[in-house]
């Protein structure tokens, strides 16, 4: 007879039954970043339809719109030259009614060591660089001081992909408390993508960031639809803790080529 016990994470009890809207960076507003906003903006009228506070979302991203853009990221002709990022916040705002911010700038230090607005519960990268996952690794830490506060960062969620496979992961930022589980083995901490995969990606780390001048060049890159799949998925499994309370994976693999998928299971 097998005894052993399913591994699950229970979600932080301030995302299932908070006071306030839950506050979500999400940093990165391209091919992914884009398309998790919509993703967000349907989780939030679904959450407050169902007696919850919703979301309330902070979106990063210090890059404008080019007509290589257009086609494979959500945005419109005459949106060209706009920020991604205000332009996308401010479609939100206007589709949902909400009060979601923009910020026009990378989600990183300054020269003096400093980050404003940076505060939340939940971070969601969507960005290409490995040095970039580094350095928010490294802001994100530094949060977690162990000090109380209704917002204090509790989960990250990182999307990255190659032409036509991709991977995302969950973490928790610091242990969360588990209840006690006569049926499952609980699970507080989450590892980083930087702490579980970190020599993987500096040995795979061969970046190209040369903009893309049209769309052509760009599906050279990245395949049409690995962007739009991946931020399906994931939001799913944000979507996961907050409707069931609990999950048994913490991210997965995906192959768009051959239409494979590998869940990574909690452990």
């Amino acid at each position: 007879m097998n005894t052993q016990k399913t591994k699950v994470h229970f979600t932080d009890n301030s995302l299932i039954n908070p006071t306030n809207p839950i506050s979500v960076n999400l940093i990165g507003a391209g091919g992914t970043g884009s398309k998790v906003l919509t993703a967000l903006m349907e989780m939030n009228h679904s959450l407050i339809a169902l007696g919850h506070t919703g979301l309330l979302v902070r979106l990063w991203d210090d890059d404008v719109i080019t007509e290589a853009n257009l086609g494979r990221q959500r945005f419109a002709e005459c949106e060209v030259g706009l920020y991604k990022s205000v332009a996308l916040i401010n479609r939100a705002n206007r589709f949902s009614g909400t009060n979601w911010k923009a910020e026009t700038q990378k989600f990183e230090k300054d020269s003096l060591g400093k980050l404003e607005n940076a505060q939340a519960t939940i971070f969601i990268t969507c960005v290409d660089s490995v040095q970039a996952r580094f350095g928010i690794a490294e802001i994100l830490n530094e949060m977690d001081n162990g000090k109380y506060h209704h917002n204090r960062p509790k989960y990250w969620m990182d999307y990255g992909n190659s032409q036509h496979t991709g991977q995302v992961l969950l973490s928790t930022i610091g242990d969360i408390k588990q209840p006690n589980s006569e049926r499952f083995e609980t699970v507080a901490n989450l590892p980083m993508v930087t702490e579980e995969f970190g020599e993987l990606l500096k040995q795979s780390e061969q970046e190209d960031d040369t903009p893309t001048c049209s769309l052509a060049e760009a599906l050279e890159k990245q395949d049409l639809f690995i962007n739009s799949t991946l931020a399906q998925m994931g939001s799913s499994l944000l979507w996961g803790l907050f409707r069931n309370g609990l999950t048994e994976n913490r991210g997965f693999f995906l192959n768009l080529k051959d239409f494979r998928s590998q869940p990574i299971p909690v452990a």
